[in-house]
């Protein structure tokens, strides 16, 4: 799992940070997003190797701080479970732009609630996923005042879970009693599965029976044994992912490619391009389709990847196939194949001098073989290497 820090801006203006977590290798079949439980991180690492399952098998995750949690802006006493459902659609609208939408939502504890009540809003998602998930927000407000009696009396208390203090608000309190789920629940219209432990101490198994009952099928409940709340041990952990995985395939793989971003027909064409701290391993995003690109071992990479000049022949190379392809289709001449070998070099001078070798199979008499040579040298790629580049940093 190759895992890149990225930085996102919430309908607030404050700054969200966020890990996506991508396959080592080969393409994604999907992305998803992770929504944390309450007052957790990103970092959990019940997160980490749920996400490490996920990746596996070849799908791509998003998890994030929501606001006024770990590395994200903001205050945590301003935020709310409204806000925490603002948070996730701004995830999801980050995702459509620069990467894919998101097929697949899993959230666990409170997050678990969240992306139930998120997953409306979400055109794209075709499958959901809890894991330990109260039924309802109102859940957690019962624990926090059974707790804190003094959020009766008072317009805001501190709270302490683990080593942190928090101040709650009693208008994060109303929020949650506010939130109403049951129609969510029953209107989802999407696969659905739940995840959670019959040892759970902080929200019983009973919320896991609630949800289920009240949503309609495809609907799935699988017991967590002998696991806490907060997936402590990492079996459990990467348990609940591979599960998720596995289920989460068979629906995702029904994705008729309608919510994949399409070619855009303009003067530009896009990339998306990141890298983390795993060495040079570098993750390269175009519409739907996923690349990677890394330095060979003996320059300190994993050779996960072609090197980028080799992407740079790659694309001279397909360029001049498919302009030779195009041509010849149009002139109906009898070419069955093409096959291009390159090679790239600088010279002394620091020129950088490309050879590149064209073979074509077909009954072609010697003045076609001549004319496509000639249109070989006019395809796009081509052009664009000879010609002046202009590369603006912004």
């Amino acid at each position: 799992m190759t895992s890149n820090k990225l930085n996102f801006v919430n309908k607030s203006g404050l700054m969200l940070t966020g890990l996506l977590d991508t396959p080592e290798l080969g393409q994604v079949k999907a992305y998803a997003i992770f929504a944390h439980c309450f007052t957790c991180t990103k970092n959990i690492k019940a997160a980490h190797y749920i996400c490490q399952a996920l990746t596996a098998a070849g799908i791509a995750v998003l998890r994030f701080d929501f606001t006024g949690l770990g590395e994200s802006e903001g205050n945590f006493e301003d935020s709310n479970f409204t806000s925490n459902i603002d948070d996730l659609i701004t995830a999801s609208d980050f995702l459509s732009k620069n990467y894919q939408p998101p097929s697949l939502l899993l959230g666990h504890s409170l997050g678990g609630t969240a992306v139930l009540q998120a997953a409306h809003r979400i055109e794209s998602v075709t499958a959901i996923a809890t894991i330990a998930a109260p039924s309802s927000p109102k859940h957690l407000a019962e624990i926090l005042v059974k707790n804190n009696q003094q959020l009766e009396a008072n317009t805001e208390a501190c709270i302490t879970i683990g080593d942190s203090t928090y101040k709650i608000t009693k208008q994060f309190l109303s929020d949650l009693e506010q939130t109403e789920i049951t129609k969510t629940i029953q209107d989802l219209n999407r696969a659905l599965l739940i995840l959670h432990s019959p040892h759970d101490q902080t929200v019983p198994i009973d919320n896991a029976g609630e949800i289920f009952q009240i949503a309609r099928h495809p609907k799935s409940f699988i017991s967590l044994d002998q696991a806490d709340h907060l997936l402590s041990d990492p079996t459990d952990a990467e348990y609940a992912g591979s599960l998720i995985a596995n289920w989460a395939l068979k629906y995702l793989s029904h994705n008729d490619g309608s919510h994949t971003q399409p070619y855009i027909d303009d003067e530009y064409h896009r990339a998306s391009v990141t890298i983390g701290n795993t060495q040079y391993a570098t993750n390269i995003s175009i519409r739907a389709h996923h690349l990677v690109a890394d330095e060979p071992v003996s320059l300190g990479g994993k050779d996960l990847g072609p090197l980028p000049y080799e992407y740079l022949l790659g694309a001279l190379g397909s360029c001049t196939a498919i302009t030779l392809r195009m041509y010849a289709d149009r002139k109906s001449w009898p070419l069955e194949a093409v096959s291009v070998r390159l090679k790239h070099k600088k010279t002394q001078d620091s020129t950088d001098y490309i050879e590149r070798s064209i073979n074509f199979s077909g009954e072609l008499s010697a003045d076609q073989r001549s004319r496509l040579l000639e249109i070989a040298n006019k395809c796009p790629v081509h052009r664009t290497l000879q010609s002046e580049i202009h590369i603006e940093t912004k």
